[in-house]
């Protein structure tokens, strides 16, 4: 079980590492809601992952071809959500107070919300289930077929992209820290929105 385990951390760690949308996102809600809001977000991701370990390890090579070919559509769903979060971020940048434009609806703020908006951001990405699905079908996992085996595996994934994602809201915790005043809540409204929808166009051009 600890060879399984040790398994699922590293998967985790590969998946969770990389920075993209989801992590510029949860720097974000860091440096201008604080570290619970976005630990709550960070949950989320790693929730997803913890899933999309399981079923990778229930369906294995089985699911993958399946997420590949509804890819195309799945993929425009991510760059569309994708496009109004990193709209969302850029509000407060052009309002005439951002402060109040972050504060001014305190349900968008609360960790359980972060939560559950990082998850469906997390699922709909079609590469996590993907990586899991070819990861587990390949001949270095091909040996984790008991039970207790596969709940190390998913621990280890879900354990691993938890620590990493907790790492990533501290940091944008310390960001908002030392980016502070209206001119730095514009500034990390600005760049967070930007980079959003940067990603949110090149994943629409690679589709």
């Amino acid at each position: 079980m600890g060879g399984s385990f040790l398994a699922g951390a590293v998967a985790g760690y590969a998946i969770a590492v990389p920075v993209g949308a989801i992590t510029t996102y949860l720097v974000m809600l860091g440096a201008r809601h604080g570290w619970w809001v976005a630990a709550g977000g960070g949950l989320g991701v790693a929730t997803a992952d913890a899933l999309y370990a399981t079923l990778a390890l229930a369906l294995g090579a089985v699911l993958a071809p399946a997420i590949v070919a509804a890819q195309t559509p799945l993929t425009w769903i991510s760059v569309a959500v994708l496009v109004a979060v990193g709209v969302t971020l850029l509000r407060p940048a052009v309002r005439s107070d951002p402060a109040r434009a972050v504060t001014a609806d305190p349900r968008s703020t609360t960790p359980a919300r972060a939560y559950a908006v990082v998850l469906g951001l997390t699922i709909i990405n079609p590469a996590t289930v993907v990586y899991f699905a070819a990861l587990v079908a390949g001949s270095s996992f091909g040996a984790i077929d008991t039970g207790p085996e596969r709940v190390a595996f998913v621990a280890g994934a879900g354990l691993a992209s938890a620590s990493w994602q907790l790492f990533v809201a501290g940091a944008g915790t310390w960001l908002g820290r030392v980016i502070t005043g209206r001119t730095g809540q514009r500034v990390t409204a600005l760049v967070g929105g930007v980079a959003v929808i940067a990603l949110a166009v090149k994943t629409g051009l690679g589709a």
